[in-house]
């Protein structure tokens, strides 16, 4: 009989994955994904997470593995209650998502990013890291600190917003405001926008990061702008907490080639202290199945 087996699950954008993870190594023994589809309304999303979660049941009472709990995480903000505060990108602000999974199994919500962060500080680049700051890049730009294995959510669950809030400056010549968003520059969304609208085509990130490592100079132009936009920013975030290592995650986060390079440039560059300025810059170590490790890794014990 298999213990400490949770069912692990990460509603994402673009979709809902969800395993059976073995916490005494992280293995995701069993996996299930459907699209999110989160434009039919949170509702919607909400049960077909559920139909995820029964059917891993499901499986495990086929395998003889009895999970005991679940984890949900969600690309939200999410407060210390676990109540879902934001309806970004899927529409679970006011609904009972944790008693819904309570009629299964006890069960607990978290923000992606502070999964993630967790699954990486137990099996992944942050295992041996006291003090780090772990970055999400992907559909969204997310971040959090890790101390002593423990992601810090802030006093209202909040403290994970790197990107998503304008960045206001006027102009001192001629009084104009900008009030550009940096994830609306740098996410992965933000690539495909900006290489559709200068002639590209493609419709996801990863086809503008491969026409980038192809040669094509639009697309190598704008993945190289939105990582050096990007690298100001965690720059900042190292300025502020000191952290004594950054992991990178998420799907364009851990893609490589010119985007990591320009991005780990432009973190250094931004980084004002000397001796922060050399910290370690790695990629997260989980890959596809960080979302639904750590999920699992958030259930109840």
């Amino acid at each position: 009989m298999q213990q400490s087996t949770p069912i692990g699950i990460d509603v994402g954008g673009p979709k809902i994955a969800a395993g059976l993870v073995d916490l005494a190594d992280g293995r995701v023994l069993a996996r299930r994904m459907v699209p999110t589809r989160a434009e039919r309304g949170g509702a919607a999303v909400l049960d077909d997470a559920l139909l995820l979660a029964e059917d891993l049941l499901a499986v495990g009472q086929n395998r003889d593995i009895v999970p005991q709990s679940i984890g949900v995480a969600v690309c939200e903000l999410v407060d210390p209650q676990q109540h879902v505060t934001s309806a970004h990108t899927v529409a679970w602000h006011g609904l009972p998502i944790r008693e819904r999974f309570a009629a299964l199994l006890p069960a607990a919500v978290e923000a992606d990013v502070r999964a993630h962060a967790l699954a990486e500080a137990r099996y992944g680049a942050g295992r041996g890291v006291p003090h780090y700051a772990f970055v999400s890049v992907g559909t969204g730009i997310s971040s959090c600190l890790v101390i002593d294995g423990r992601p810090l959510a802030g006093a209202r669950g909040n403290a994970l917003v790197l990107a998503s809030s304008p960045l206001t400056m006027r102009c001192d010549i001629c009084g104009s405001v900008n009030r550009p968003i940096l994830e609306e520059y740098a996410a992965g969304p933000a690539l495909v926008a900006r290489y559709t609208r200068a002639g590209g085509n493609a419709e996801r990130g990863e086809q503008v990061l491969a026409a980038a490592a192809a040669g094509d100079q639009l697309a190598s132009e704008i993945v190289v702008t939105a990582a050096e936009a990007l690298g100001m920013a965690i720059g900042w975030l190292a300025n502020v907490t000191d952290p004594a290592a950054i992991i990178i995650g998420g799907g364009l986060g851990t893609a490589g080639g010119s985007y990591w390079e320009a991005l780990v440039d432009a973190v250094r560059a931004h980084i004002w202290a000397d001796d922060t300025r050399t910290l370690p810059i790695v990629m997260a170590a989980l890959g596809r199945d960080a979302g639904i490790v750590g999920a699992a890794c958030a259930a109840p014990a």
